[in-house]
């Protein structure tokens, strides 16, 4: 899979529907620890979310990493610095891939990025181990990989017009695993897991809403691809807009997207 070349402003042209799924995924984390807890968000993207974190924790110094400039550039420039409850909220580049942390952590945090880490679950023992007596591991990611917007996209992509181009550019059908598989390997690593799946519905406003939503996430490793080359991309463009208008009606009201998500809170024991 192509690394994708982000666009901050696509992305957070759905910040409200994105960012729902991060504060249910906080609703579940219990106490932290320390008294001025040491956070890091995993694949921050611009940091909006990341923001979030000081109003649950405003004494916190969080780090928001990510291994894409262009969203660490809005990061930098919107959500860095002193936060209101005394804490500290800085930006960080880093690769999921490969990150090892090299403090204690009273919490690490992912949302929505581990889908684009390969072998991301043999990744986990190195982050807990940092994790404090009590601290948390918690993350969220799409858990809907075989909905049609991904899977229209995968079969299009596998045509003879664009094989050669994008063939096996995109996520794995097996980017997410199980929800058990999750569960296992936290238990295994000597946490307490909390595991689940949630169905948002999302209504969407606009014209071609799901193309829009998934311009700024899944699509990214195929737009980077023919980036160089825009009267390709329009056309691929064009191919799939229509099978995802055929795929999801629009209504009076707007475009239903149905999106499954899987979310994991695990805590360190004493």
């Amino acid at each position: 899979m192509t690394t994708p070349i982000w666009d901050p402003a696509q992305y957070l042209r759905h910040a409200g529907h994105r960012a729902r799924p991060f504060a249910d995924l906080l609703a579940r984390v219990p106490a932290l620890p320390g008294d001025r807890p040491r956070i890091a968000d995993l694949g921050c993207g611009p940091g909006n979310v990341t923001a979030t974190l000081a109003d649950r924790w405003p004494t916190a110094h969080i780090t928001g990493y990510d291994n894409s400039p262009e969203m660490l550039d809005r990061a930098h420039t919107e959500h860095e610095g002193p936060t209101a409850g005394g804490g500290h909220l800085d930006f960080a580049r880093a690769d999921a891939r490969v990150w090892t942390p090299e403090e204690p952590y009273d919490l690490i945090v992912s949302n929505a990025t581990l889908q684009w880490v390969p072998g991301h679950l043999d990744r986990f023992a190195d982050w807990t181990a940092a994790l404090r007596p009590g601290a948390v591991f918690a993350f969220q990611v799409p858990d809907n990989i075989d909905a049609p917007l991904h899977a229209l996209m995968r079969e299009l992509a596998g045509t003879p017009r664009w094989r050669d181009r994008l063939g096996g550019l995109l996520r794995r059908t097996d980017s997410v695993h199980t929800p058990d598989a999750y569960l296992d390997r936290l238990a295994r690593l000597g946490l307490v897991p909390d595991v689940w799946q949630t169905t948002y519905l999302h209504v969407l406003e606009g014209e071609d809403p799901v193309l829009d939503w998934v311009k700024g996430t899944g699509l990214r490793p195929a737009l980077t691809a023919l980036g160089d080359d825009p009267e390709a991309r329009e056309a691929f463009l064009a191919e799939y807009r229509d099978l995802l208008r055929a795929a999801y009606p629009s209504a009076p009201y707007g475009t239903v997207l149905p999106f499954r998500r899987l979310f994991a809170v695990a805590v360190k024991g004493e």
